[in-house]
């Protein structure tokens, strides 16, 4: 990603996995999987020559075990060279008789398993939950924890860095998407906020952390006419309690101006006084605001339990 550049502690992830990648046998199994894992978890890769399903999942495996940067191994069986060993596994229950079988192994035991080729981001998911198992994170994870951090922090350009880094190695990371767009709204930039935006790739459109974002994107461009007009806004509430558009358009310049809970209790105002005004847009613009907050915001979880009071009683 080229929206921000900047200088970040990311390292090498093909130079970092390069050597945790190797083939085993059934001379080496005890030492390079059961051993092995007793210091990190191992993915067992079991295929045969003949199996078209396992020329693309063992591609994948290799991306995201190099991804993880030496946290976690990967060893390769070929089951037609190591028939004995193959027989030995399925005595201990594990189920090779079809193939590609992935077992993971952590302090000398199975600790899950998988069998077909799966999508990169669910090979993504089994191994992040190894990592978990193990006490680890994936690198990435870590990458975006301090990501959100820098953009809590108030620092955007370094925030925005990372953001970019991660999408990078992963161009399909949601968090990081929404993030970058984050970053990019915070520093100011709100036009290429907007290309990140169209740059999403359409599979994550729906995606809570894209439509939080995209829905901040626009209350940000809302909001900015809504604050011009500010004095106006506040003179015509004053002048008539029941200007229910004013009242909803201070909602949208408080929201801009980040004062949450006061933006939220503008709408449920409007909604107190008349339930569906305007085609129920102060509820629509409320949902709206959560949105753009996130679901864990203290406002958007103060704002959800008065909607709630309010809808129900």
């Amino acid at each position: 990603m080229d929206h921000i550049i900047g200088q970040t502690n990311g390292q090498d992830a093909n130079t970092a996995g390069a050597a945790v990648i190797i083939d085993g046998d059934q001379k080496t199994f005890m030492q390079d999987v059961v051993e092995a894992s007793r210091a990190i978890p191992v993915l067992v890769d079991f295929w045969a020559t003949w199996c078209g399903p396992c020329k693309t999942l063992t591609p994948t495996l290799e991306k995201v075990v190099r991804a993880a940067g030496g946290r976690v191994k990967l060893v390769k069986i070929d089951i037609d060279a190591n028939p004995g060993l193959v027989q030995q596994l399925i005595q201990h229950g594990l189920p090779l008789q079809s193939v590609p079988t992935v077992a993971a192994f952590w302090q000398g035991q199975i600790a899950d398993l998988f069998q077909g080729a799966q999508p990169e981001s669910e090979v993504k998911r089994f191994v992040e939950a190894l990592l978990k198992l193990a006490g680890g994170s994936m690198p990435s994870a870590d990458l975006l924890a301090e990501a959100k951090l820098a953009l809590e922090q108030g620092d955007a350009q370094q925030a925005g860095a990372i953001f970019s880094e991660l999408l990078a190695q992963e161009p399909e990371n949601p968090d990081a998407w929404a993030g970058l767009i984050r970053a990019l709204m915070a520093l100011g930039q709100e036009d290429q906020a907007k290309q990140a935006l169209a740059e999403v790739p359409a599979k994550l459109a729906e995606h809570a952390e894209i439509v939080g974002a995209r829905s901040a994107l626009a209350l940000a461009q809302e909001g900015r006419a809504a604050r011009a007009q500010l004095e106006s806004l506040e003179a015509r509430l004053l002048a008539n309690q029941a200007d229910h558009e004013a009242r909803y358009d201070l909602a949208t310049a408080l929201n801009a101006m980040d004062q949450r809970e006061a933006a939220a209790d503008a709408l449920l105002e409007i909604m107190r006084r008349q339930r569906g005004w305007n085609d129920d847009a102060a509820r629509l613009q409320l949902l709206k605001f959560f949105e753009a907050w996130g679901i864990d915001d203290p406002a958007t979880m103060a704002s959800r339990r008065k909607l709630s009071a309010l809808l129900f009683s």
